[in-house]
């Protein structure tokens, strides 16, 4: 295994509202809150890089149509970022632009079909 799913990041105009609503339907708490407006919930006691994914509402009144208003971040399990994007850029990903800024400690990739995700820097152990 050399990737797992460490978090779903949901764009909303309502971060507050919907971590709310989600607290109570997972029974997950708030873990973190940036500068943004994100909210980060996850299961109580775990937190992140945990055997669950953790839940970020990320503040956005991005009106494009064809925008997905979630996509998955991952974080490789058993080797360092860039080894990791160099597997996934082999598998059939490739770069996206989707606004950042390139000081990001992330890479940003579209799967074959174009559906946008993150690699993230952290290496989280395999479940």
């Amino acid at each position: 295994m050399a990737c797992r799913i460490s978090e779903f990041v949901l764009d909303c105009t309502d971060p507050e509202k919907l971590s709310a609503f989600w607290c109570e339907v997972l029974g997950y708490v708030e873990l973190d809150r940036d500068d943004d407006g994100s909210i980060e919930i996850g299961p109580p006691g775990v937190g992140f890089g945990g055997p669950l994914p953790t839940l970020i509402l990320s503040p956005s009144n991005d009106p494009r149509p064809w925008k997905l208003p979630l996509h998955l971040d991952v974080n490789p399990t058993d080797r360092d970022q860039d080894a990791e994007l160099e597997r996934l850029l082999a598998l059939g990903a490739r770069p996206a632009d989707v606004g950042q800024t390139g000081t990001e400690s992330w890479h940003v990739l579209a799967d074959p079909e174009g559906n946008v995700f993150c690699l993230l820097n952290r290496r989280i152990e395999p479940v």
